[in-house]
């Protein structure tokens, strides 16, 4: 293997699972462990220099969860999605998700940062320090008069999808289905194109990952910052409503906007499945499909890491350096490389964030 490239991945879980564990949060940071996908240790092994770190809040449950993996291991599925999630409810866990993004800091202050600004992130990774960057997947913590959005932007939010795949008082998400468009219902509600004219003034990226097509319509006529997905694939290659249509990545490419390679096994394979027994050949296909519709300056990787089912190859984040080599051995120049890997993303955030 060549030399280790470093790079900036658009999307993981980290966060998520680091409040779900029963373990001390100390052995789930530190590692190294088996479990999961992310971990500082593997982190450092496999070149990760920073990311977007998702405060996601999970669906509330009176009983066990559903177990969503199973019904999309035999596609065709449509999983139902929970309801709306008050504000009230959300914001107390988005809250400790913060916390615990911060806390990581102050635990590893050689080691990580929490970054505001494409030049801290910059300069975290020039210092061999992993830049964090503080991401809100579904913005139920945010309530209709938007003031926390203030509160969450001082503690550094700078990334934010208005939906997850349920809907939220913004707009709504594309269902957990397979196949399926992302053409699935209304676009933003007033609340949501106020929310994204807020996010263009604070200089918050809008994360259209998981939007439906009629709001990802609404936030491309609104916003004046570039359209970016940071964990998507081609619809072209995968049915998922998850993933953009040829349609949708002409419009991102036309703003300079930039679209995250998903790891996501269901979001790869054609036929949906989320499992892992698979090889290099759908990863290398949907980043040649990305590059031809968007332009090799506008793709990134957005992992998804402890947030999905990844290709057994991978496996967790110490195997990103073996799909460079991939990439290599496909072709793939170095100067392509270390676009893909983090030159993209950093121009991309150098475009959008204001502090």
């Amino acid at each position: 293997m060549t030399d280790r490239i470093p790079f900036f991945d658009g999307h993981n879980d980290f966060l998520l699972r680091l409040m779900m564990a029963k373990e001390p949060r100390d052995e789930v940071w530190f590692g190294p462990r088996e479990k999961g996908h992310l971990d500082l240790a593997r982190m450092k092994e496999g070149g990760f220099a920073g990311g977007l770190f998702a405060i996601f809040v999970p669906p509330a449950s009176k009983g066990p969860p559903p177990d969503p993996g199973a019904a999309m291991s035999s596609p065709p599925y449509d999983v139902p999605l929970p309801d709306l999630m008050p504000h009230e409810t959300a914001q107390p866990v988005a809250l400790t998700m913060a916390g615990l993004l911060h806390w990581m800091e102050r635990s590893a202050p050689d080691d990580f940062k929490v970054c505001r600004t494409a030049a801290e992130i910059r300069s975290a990774m020039e210092r061999n320090i992993i830049a964090g960057v503080m991401h809100m997947e579904g913005a139920e913590a945010i309530g209709p008069d938007l003031d926390a959005l203030y509160l969450f932007h001082e503690m550094g939010l700078r990334s934010l999808g208005p939906v997850w795949s349920r809907p939220t008082i913004f707009g709504h998400g594309v269902p957990m289905k397979f196949p399926g468009t992302p053409d699935t219902g209304p676009g933003l509600t007033d609340a949501g194109k106020d929310l994204v004219r807020l996010c263009n003034e604070l200089g918050i990226l809008i994360d259209l990952s998981h939007m439906n097509q009629a709001g990802f319509d609404d936030v491309a006529a609104l916003s004046d910052a570039p359209l970016v997905a940071t964990h998507s694939n081609a619809h072209a290659l995968s049915a998922s409503p998850r993933n953009l249509t040829d349609r949708q990545l002409a419009q991102i490419r036309e703003t300079g906007g930039l679209v995250g390679l998903n790891f996501a096994t269901f979001y790869l394979r054609a036929d949906g499945r989320a499992s892992p027994e698979m090889g290099w050949d759908e990863l290398l296909r949907h980043t040649d499909h990305l590059i031809e519709h968007l332009g090799e300056d506008h793709v990134g990787l957005g992992s998804d890491f402890d947030g999905c089912i990844v290709p057994k190859p991978i496996g967790d984040v110490t195997g990103v350096q073996k799909l460079f080599e991939v990439f290599r051995e496909h072709g793939y120049d170095d100067a392509l490389l270390a676009k893909l890997a983090r030159d993209n993303w950093l121009a991309c955030l150098e475009r959008t964030l204001r502090g």
